[in-house]
């Protein structure tokens, strides 16, 4: 699979918006990778990881989100599954599967449910180490503030929205990857 292929057909101009997406992809991939690293005893798929990563935010472009360059027409909380849908149409089913799950440490159905959340009604959680690693890596990274790397607890504080179950799951994850 060639990552790259597939973010310059959906994002052919070289603008802002495709240099936060390449520039956040590529910090959260480096840290996954580091963590498949560090942990081989979890068998995770190392080049699975890397176009995963790279390919995990790629339906942003169709969101409303001002503060990094996306001007289309659907709530942000939406870019995931928008990604999935992508990939699925290209062939990568399992892909997708980190684009739709790497929402928060993931949504549960209660969770879409409860918040009323414009995203389908089903769980929409990280199951695959390598699903789970990529979204670990995603939660230190702001594409609003590319520089710097947040530490755990700010990566923990931006979860509380979603929801106590969310921060367990990630505190469970600072436990299986540090």
């Amino acid at each position: 699979m060639d990552y790259k292929a597939i973010i310059d057909k959906y994002y052919p101009e070289d603008n802002e918006l495709k240099h936060i997406l390449l520039i956040h992809s590529r910090k959260v991939a480096d840290k996954a990778l580091a963590i498949v690293d560090k942990h081989p005893k979890l068998g995770a798929d190392r080049q699975f990881v890397e176009e995963a990563s790279m390919l995990h935010d790629l339906g942003i472009f169709r969101c409303d989100a001002d503060g990094i360059k996306c001007y289309g027409d659907k709530p942000y909380i939406c870019h995931g599954t928008i990604g999935a849908d992508i990939m699925r149409e290209e062939g990568f089913p399992r892909h997708a599967l980190v684009c739709e799950r790497h929402t928060g440490a993931g949504l549960t159905l209660k969770q879409i449910e409860e918040q009323k959340l414009p995203v389908p009604h089903r769980e929409l959680v990280p199951v695959s180490i390598e699903e789970q690693i990529i979204c670990y890596a995603d939660k230190f990274f702001s594409k609003t503030n590319l520089e710097n790397e947040k530490s755990v607890e700010r990566a923990l504080a931006s979860l509380e929205k979603f929801g106590e179950e969310g921060v367990n799951r990630f505190k469970e994850w600072i436990a299986k990857f540090e």
